[in-house]
């Protein structure tokens, strides 16, 4: 096979695709219909009648019984393939109550703070209660859209039965499937290819299946593994299939520690199991070898195994490439049976172009897949995020090919789940709160966030439409634009200059309800390709008759060329959108303000693994990655709060964007608050005002008495408020996780990053959105992602970053704080110690919060690095210099106040 560039697209015309009946356009969604079709009954009345009267009888229950079986059938496919369920009253209801009472505590509890101030620490006080009001505000903000969580079930039984009758064409819907990678050497090819393993092993009609592989280094490393994959699966699909093997990613097949005879009786699965687990093992040597090759370039350029050089030798500057690795005449497996298809994609790529990252990546296959399958479906999958729940795909359709609300989902969004963490989860790498918790709030709502990965689109949401459109116009499979030249040999002639005609071959009603968009308006949108436009204009995907293929390839390279999206609503208002790292929250921001809804799908077995930064160091980076592409979204026109009020997005909707889009400004006040423990007990102030303290200001006159004795009851006043608040803040904890299901150790291991997070990585992307606006750019790398056998390996790896300085100066200067708080208890005697005690609990709450730090500082084996050392001495002291300034060993003045006599003597 050979490679298909947009300088030779022409010669390579053999390397097409094979289009089935189905995908030619005769799927239709709404054949829905036919699912429900029952073959009449017999007809027994002219049979001779020579049987006995008892076997007639027999005869004659058997066919009831079989029309009883047949009507429960049917009965069966017409019941709804998914249903929401509620969360129990019981445990709802409680949980809402006491939101209800924590807020009107936090009321009382704030005009206390604002009408009691300390004024021996004016600043302190003015600080600490306007950082407090920030927390709660924001405490608000991300509870208020909890209120309605709901779980969903899905009925597979259901969903074959309806689209899957035996002796009936398959009505599922065709998938296409897309997988990014930026780097194949910070991501392993091994992990690319176990992860294009499982999409062509997945547990869907072989012929609905298209796999695109977006290559955005242009590397021939990731090429050439990709055809030893195609290579491989002829072997690992059949025996997934033939076993029902359930983990279809071989390299965490083989790794599993599991019982693999449990329920496997056929008799050669354990000598075919050894014998795939060698091909594997040799599979891995054959990458391992290019990943080795690949290492040094060689002075001529890299070659491909035919001879021609590889057009992609320059990663910023080269053609748009496609290859077609299984798919065409010939990709059949071992058995002889039709396997998935598999497409290479790298985009094209020049100096002084915009590419936009992923989100680029993206665009270009949406319109690679439009014009080669134009599934009405497509799943996204980060390439280390493989499928490990076979029946995924099925499990979207159950929403998605729903006859009443399908066309209403923009997209299905599944958990994510990750392999290879440590199992004390240190860094809260399983985010479990906000996957079991957070979203499946926002479910009850209008649709869970998009979340990069994980997601099965309608491919009309991708395009901007809006969900039911009556003004949209729509195209029957065989109607194609008069200049498109896919269809037929004698429209090959035409001239490309007659793109600018109107599309043809619409009935009447359909031609009236086009008469306003022109083609030119058309391309204006999408851009200039009849066929991308004609298949965009199709909502139930398919592509035409007749369709030829030399003209698909040759179209699919135009639409992924560099300078394909100026000048159109790529980025803007179609596909991924642009503007920011994280275009996730972006794209599905936007459609939702379209009036379209999401679905969150948890089968209880997890749709998709994938990687998680392992260490300190990359998981800090990349949570500042996110919480940047929030400022970024912050600080342009598509802020949630002044974007989009079209009246489609519901309001517990727009406060979740709002909340996923302000949480970096947290760590403002959330690092200052950290911080006012230690100085309170470097300085001996406090934020509260204290009895002791109240006692000994002097009591000269009755009403400054009277007015000490009324603060007295209004600090004890607001001491039993804020025990109130604190004991409002378990009760929350502990019904939320009453009724979700997350465990404590979780919950705790997410409220210690979070602050961990917000003190570092939330603060540096605050300050680079406000550089960014100042016209100072950043730029992020892909994070390095390690094999399944080497990711514990890096555990333990400590990497200096700046992210570390802020919460290693916290710990440092709360510990140093914490001596002196106690030195000065001991000098100035009992009545010191209950402020004491008040200080020492916030600052050990600080210090507990950030243990997982400091137990990743340590290293392995509790091993201090130098620079960690170097920085806690200056630290130290830098706060033990300011200490012994503020002179708090000296003895107080504590007598009465002496005044001159007046007498000379």
């Amino acid at each position: 096979m050979a490679m298909s560039t947009a300088s030779a697209t022409g010669s390579h015309s053999r390397n097409g695709f094979r289009f089935s009946d189905q995908e030619n356009g005769d799927y239709n969604q709404h054949n829905y219909g036919q699912a429900f079709s029952v073959a009449g009954s017999e007809d027994f009345e002219g049979q001779k009648a020579f049987y006995s009267n008892e076997e007639k009888r027999k005869d004659k229950k058997s066919l009831m019984s079989n029309d009883h079986e047949d009507d429960n059938l049917l009965a069966e496919a017409r019941q709804p393939l998914w249903r929401k369920v509620p969360i129990a009253s019981s445990l709802i209801n409680p949980y809402r109550i006491v939101i209800i009472l924590r807020v009107v505590i936090l009321v009382f509890f704030f005009h206390l703070r604002i009408t009691t101030p300390v004024h021996d620490a004016i600043a302190l006080w003015i600080i600490s209660v306007v950082c407090e009001i920030w927390l709660a505000l924001s405490w608000i903000v991300d509870q208020l859209p909890k209120w309605f969580p709901i779980t969903r079930e899905t009925y597979l039984e259901r969903l074959s039965l309806r689209f899957e009758r035996e002796g009936e064409p398959n009505l599922l819907a065709p998938v296409d499937i897309f997988v990014t990678t930026a780097d194949p050497f910070k991501e392993p090819p091994i992990i690319t290819a176990n992860t294009v393993l499982s999409v062509l092993s997945v547990d869907y009609p072989v012929d609905k299946v298209s796999c695109y592989v977006s290559d955005d280094s242009a590397s021939i490393l990731l090429f050439d593994t990709l055809s030893e994959t195609a290579e491989f699966a002829r072997i690992w699909v059949p025996f997934c299939n033939k076993y029902n093997i359930e983990t279809r990613a071989p390299e965490f097949y083989f790794s599993e520690k599991l019982d693999y005879l449990k329920d496997k009786v056929h008799p050669t699965f354990v000598k075919d199991r050894r014998a795939m687990k060698r091909e594997y093992e040799e599979f891995k040597v054959k990458i391992n070898i290019l990943v080795a090759k690949a290492q040094k370039k060689p002075e001529e350029g890299w070659v491909m195994k035919d001879g021609n050089p590889w057009p992609g030798s320059n990663m910023d500057d080269h053609p748009g490439m496609i290859q077609v690795c299984l798919g065409s005449t010939g990709s059949l497996d071992k058995e002889g049976k039709e396997l998935p298809r598999l497409v290479y994609v790298s985009r094209e790529k020049r100096p002084g172009y915009q590419h936009h990252g992923k989100a680029g990546a993206m665009n270009a296959l949406v319109r690679v897949s439009a014009v080669l399958t134009n599934a009405p479906f497509a799943l996204n999958l980060d390439c280390d995020q493989f499928i490990n729940n076979t029946k995924v795909l099925r499990e979207s359709m159950c929403f998605l090919m729903d006859p009443q609300l399908g066309k209403k989902f923009c997209y299905v969004q599944f958990p994510k789940r990750f392999n290879g963490i440590d199992c004390n989860d240190r860094y809260a790498n399983h985010n479990t709160v906000f996957f079991d918790i957070n979203m499946k709030c926002l479910d009850g709502i209008q649709g869970p966030l998009y979340v990069g990965t994980g997601s099965v689109f309608n491919r009309q949401a991708l395009y901007g439409f809006d969900p039911l459109s009556d003004k949209r116009p729509k195209m029957k499979s065989c109607c194609w634009p008069s200049s498109c030249s896919c269809c037929s040999s004698d429209s090959e002639s035409s001239s490309d200059d007659d793109t600018d005609q109107e599309l043809v071959n619409f009935d009447d009603e359909e031609e009236e309800e086009l008469s306003f968009m022109s083609m030119k308006s058309l391309e204006k949108r999408f851009g200039q390709s009849p066929v991308f436009i004609a298949s965009a204009l199709m909502e139930d995907g398919g592509l035409p008759k007749g369709t030829n293929t030399r003209v698909l390839i040759k179209e699919a390279i135009h639409v992924i060329s560099c300078d394909y999206e100026e000048k159109t609503e790529w980025g803007k208002e179609i596909g991924w959108l642009y503007g920011s790292v994280t275009e996730d929250i972006l794209t599905g921001f936007n459609m939702h303000c379209r009036g379209w809804k999401s679905v969150y799908c948890m089968p209880k077995k997890a749709a998709f693994k994938g990687s998680a930064p392992i260490n300190l160091s990359d998981r800090l980076h990349q949570v500042l990655k996110w919480a940047a592409g929030s400022t970024e979204i912050f600080f342009s026109g598509y802020c949630p709060l002044w974007y989009g009020y079209s009246g489609k997005l519901k309001w517990l909707q727009r406060l979740a964007y709002i909340n996923s889009i302000v949480y970096p400004f947290t760590s403002i006040p959330l690092l200052i608050y950290c911080t006012i423990p230690a100085v309170c007990l470097l300085t001996g102030k406090f934020i509260i005002p204290t009895v002791g303290r109240i006692l000994n200001e002097r009591t000269t006159t009755g009403l400054k008495l009277v007015e000490n004795l009324i603060r007295i009851n209004l600090s004890n006043f607001a001491s039993i408020w804020l025990m109130a608040l604190f004991i409002s803040i378990i009760l929350t904890c502990v019904l939320e996780l009453r009724w979700s299901g997350v465990s404590i150790h979780d919950w705790w291991r997410n409220e210690q990053f979070w602050v961990i997070g917000g003190v570092s990585s939330h603060l540096f992307a605050v300050f680079q959105g406000l550089l960014k606006v100042g016209g100072v750019n950043s730029s992020f790398t892909v994070r390095a992602k390690s094999a399944h056998d080497t990711s514990f390996g890096q555990f333990h790896l400590f990497k200096w970053t700046s992210l570390l300085i802020p919460p290693t100066s916290l710990v440092i200067l709360n510990m140093v704080g914490i001596v002196a708080g106690i030195s000065d208890a001991i000098n100035n005697g009992y009545d010191s110690w209950g402020p004491f005690f008040g200080k020492l609990f916030f600052s050990l709450w600080v210090i507990v919060h950030l243990y997982p730090f400091l137990k990743g500082l340590m290293g392995k084996q509790n091993r201090t690095p130098t620079i960690v050392v170097l920085w806690s001495i200056l630290v130290a002291i830098i706060f033990s210099m300011i200490w012994v300034r503020i002179d708090i060993f000296l003895p107080k003045q504590t007598g009465p106040a002496l005044r001159q006599c007046g007498i000379r003597c």
